[in-house]
């Protein structure tokens, strides 16, 4: 059920908690139908609508949409995934699928860290700020997926090249991360980005045995030379600096070059690709900023396109004073620290969702 205007009953939200717990969307066999059916009533008492996506026989993925104000920018992607791993029963206290809440309040199932949790305080912060009135700015997506626990193969590897995916027009993901046994919260930021970036440089063709100005080759040479001096700024920074590791600077590497029909032929076009991994400390705009200079600089008409472009993303379960159990036996977490996770995200997601546009959204 759901109060309009008002929270829901904490007793009301731990049942939620341990309902979802008690769904056996365990492998080898999860059951994916129960996981759906909890879901639709979450979306029907929230009055979000929710699209399924079959990206592989018996394999939704389930998304349900908080529009914002202005829809056309960028989203906000609330990411989890309902499957969780197999238990060996003989080695825990209680049921792993039963969610026993014991005289401290820990809760024992499989789920509870990795990462049932996290679906629970997304809905649960969500509910409360519809309740209290609040319309975001920018549209905000909870996305349910299967099959993570196993390599998300036929979960979100697939759906990432389905056109509802396209659709969704996610500028930023929230997804899991791991307990802190401390008083800390851990975030997950560091990875670093994959940019595989194609340059294509038109120019004038002719015959080979001609001074043709404005060629393809002409402008590539200059595009490879602003691609690779930068390289040799950064492989500079990461030797002469003791405090770098590789994950502190950007690696630039060409690794494809296309054009070309015959000896004698100057051809129209000619292509360079590169493969770039930047850190987390660089600004991306700023960067594909630079990227548009050199190809400005290199010629008239030249274009790029990537082949691959990352989600900026942090991994985040706010579950601190909490030792690390997810895939472990025993697997607990205690309702004081759920209950906190969700003022957490009451307070993350407005946040986010009030970014105000960037240049290229307006």
């Amino acid at each position: 059920f759901i109060l309009k205007g008002r929270k829901r009953p904490l007793c009301s939200v731990m049942s939620l908690f341990r309902d979802y717990l008690r769904l056996r969307t365990v492998h080898p066999d999860p059951d994916y139908d129960g996981a759906l059916r909890f879901l639709d009533r979450i979306a029907e008492e929230l009055e979000l609508p929710m699209k399924k996506i079959e990206v592989w026989p018996d394999r939704v993925v389930s998304i349900m949409t908080w529009e914002g104000k202005n829809p056309s920018l960028k989203s906000i992607l609330l990411n989890s995934h309902t499957d969780v791993v197999p238990v060996f029963q003989e080695h825990w206290k209680y049921d792993a699928f039963s969610a026993f809440k014991d005289a401290e309040g820990n809760i024992y199932a499989r789920g509870t860290q990795d990462m049932k949790c996290v679906t629970i305080q997304y809905i649960q912060a969500i509910r409360r700020l519809k309740a209290e009135g609040h319309r975001l700015m920018r549209t905000v997506h909870l996305m349910f997926v299967p099959d993570e626990e196993v390599g998300g193969h036929k979960g979100m590897e697939t759906f990432v090249k389905h056109p509802e995916f396209q659709k969704l027009n996610i500028g930023f993901a929230l997804d899991e991360g791991l307990a802190n046994p401390g008083e800390a919260f851990t975030v997950f930021y560091g990875e670093r980005n994959p940019w595989w970036i194609t340059v294509h440089c038109p120019g004038s063709p002719g015959h080979g045995s001609r001074f043709v100005e404005n060629t393809a080759a002409e402008k590539m040479r200059q595009v490879i030379n602003s691609f690779l001096n930068f390289r040799e700024k950064e492989k500079t920074r990461l030797n002469t600096s003791e405090c770098f590791t590789l994950g502190d600077v950007t690696t630039v590497n060409m690794t494809m070059v296309k054009g070309g029909v015959a000896y004698n032929v100057i051809p129209a076009e000619m292509d360079v690709s590169f493969d770039l991994r930047i850190p987390p400390t660089v600004n991306l705009q700023e960067f594909e900023a630079q990227i548009k200079q050199w190809c400005k600089e290199a010629g008239e008409d030249i274009t790029y396109k990537f082949a691959q472009v990352g989600i900026p993303a942090i991994g985040f379960s706010p579950m601190n004073r909490t030792p690390i159990l997810l895939h472990d036996h025993n697997e607990y977490l205690n309702e004081q620290i759920f209950l906190k996770g969700i003022s957490v995200y009451e307070r993350l997601i407005p946040a986010l969702a009030s970014v105000p546009a960037f240049p290229d959204e307006v």
